[in-house]
């Protein structure tokens, strides 16, 4: 993983590793290496896919400490999980939302803004640091009034909030899920449920904000209460407000981007987070398509 990651060879000699290459290469091969060992010897054990991680963030920020990523950066969902940033602004991101009681996260998908926000969430919840989730969306394809839809409410929003359920039980085993969704100690709806609350000691997240209108938007951060966080996830470039509709995301940052205590993060192409074999596929067809345009 290194090896190819940096360009480099590496090799045992008795006791010692060396590493071959060039200068700037082998220095940050030789940081990953470093600073993994010595977490090791603090007693960190290695889990899967943390090599990869480690050199990726190395490649980013060649001064970065590697202890803060996988030891103070994890966000712990459950007993055994532990969610942890894997890009620097990932690690910016999880600092901003600890720091601030409103933080907006944007940038293309797959770059884990809603998935980290939910690992936060959850771990305030188990924490008991906040009494209950609200996670929400904006049902932008079913035109918010849901009204043409067949069933009962939870049959109509359930395909719009289908994302959420996901990255929910991707964080806690079914059963106990479930238990506090039935409770209500964790609640998913679209975002035009929310008008005329004010959630108090919640931890609240507001995805795909980019199809909220400037109305909504507004609504959304006015019903922040005490002892509360707001997370706001969005990706500008995937507007799919009917022509002609201002995105409550886009004038958001016009509008609160200067005030205290309100935090952006954004993210971009290097965040982004995928499965090694889907990287290689999208590598492929971008070929493919290279190839066949000449």
């Amino acid at each position: 993983m290194l090896e190819a990651q940096f360009n480099v060879q590496i090799r045992t000699n008795s006791s010692e590793m060396i590493v071959d290459g060039e200068t700037g290469d082998v220095n940050r091969a030789e940081r990953v290496l470093s600073q993994l060992s010595a977490m090791m010897n603090e007693g960190y054990k290695l889990g899967k896919g943390d090599v990869k991680t480690a050199a990726q963030l190395i490649s980013q920020d060649e001064g970065v400490a590697l202890s803060d990523y996988f030891a103070k950066g994890a966000a712990r969902t459950s007993g055994k999980r532990q969610v942890m940033p894997k890009s620097v602004n990932q690690r910016r991101y999880l600092e901003a939302i600890e720091q601030r009681d409103i933080v907006f996260g944007i940038g293309p998908a797959g770059t884990g803004k809603t998935y980290l926000a939910m690992a936060q969430a959850v771990a305030y919840l188990l924490a008991k640091r906040v009494s209950r989730i609200i996670l929400a969306r904006p049902a932008v394809e079913a035109g918010e009034k849901l009204g043409f839809l067949p069933g009962d409410l939870q049959e109509k929003v359930n395909p719009y909030l289908r994302p959420l359920y996901d990255a929910l039980y991707d964080m806690l085993d079914i059963e106990r899920a479930d238990r506090l969704l039935e409770r209500g100690t964790i609640e998913v709806a679209p975002i035009a449920f929310m008008r005329g609350r004010t959630l108090n000691d919640a931890f609240v997240i507001l995805d795909e904000a980019q199809n909220t209108t400037s109305e909504q938007m507004k609504m959304f951060l006015t019903r922040l209460g005490f002892g509360s966080k707001a997370v706001i996830t969005g990706d500008i470039t995937q507007i799919d407000l009917p022509s002609g509709r201002t995105s409550g995301l886009i004038e958001a940052m016009k509008v609160v981007g200067n005030i205290e205590g309100i935090e952006f993060v954004k993210f971009d192409e290097k965040d982004v987070v995928r499965h090694q074999l889907v990287q290689q596929i999208v590598k492929a067809y971008d070929a493919y398509g290279s190839g066949s345009r000449q």
